[in-house]
């Protein structure tokens, strides 16, 4: 009898893991920004296949400076992820799809689980 428990319990903790999605669901892609922008810099990452958002939290990376930066966000496999970036206290200069997702945009997206991402630069 408490074989059979045992097995049951394993087959529980299984199905969880194929319902949930476990380890071969996570992915990982990276993104590299450079702004040649005189002011600080806002930026997130939107999925456009979930209600997700990285960094998330109502935080947001800042780009203050002239060098390189990689972000590297876990996704899931062949998630589209769009990148929106603006001008700290001036949503109207972006980059991307802007601030909260709200523009459209060509050459901002990527799809997790298919490489990295060539650098950004955000030019003023």
């Amino acid at each position: 009898m408490m074989h059979l428990l045992r097995l049951f319990f394993i087959g529980l903790i299984f199905a969880a893991g194929s319902v949930y999605g476990g380890p071969a669901d996570a992915e990982e892609i990276t993104w590299r920004f450079k702004s040649e922008h005189q002011n600080t810099v806002s930026l997130e990452f939107y999925s456009q296949d979930r209600n997700h958002v990285w960094p998330g939290n109502g935080k947001v990376y800042t780009i203050d400076d002239w060098d390189t930066h990689a972000y590297t966000l876990s996704c899931r496999n062949n998630e589209l992820i769009c990148f929106g970036a603006w001008v700290r206290n001036q949503s109207n200069t972006y980059w991307g799809s802007g601030y909260d997702d709200k523009h459209s945009c060509e050459n901002c997206c990527a799809r997790c689980g298919q490489g990295d991402v060539q650098t950004q630069v955000l030019n003023p």
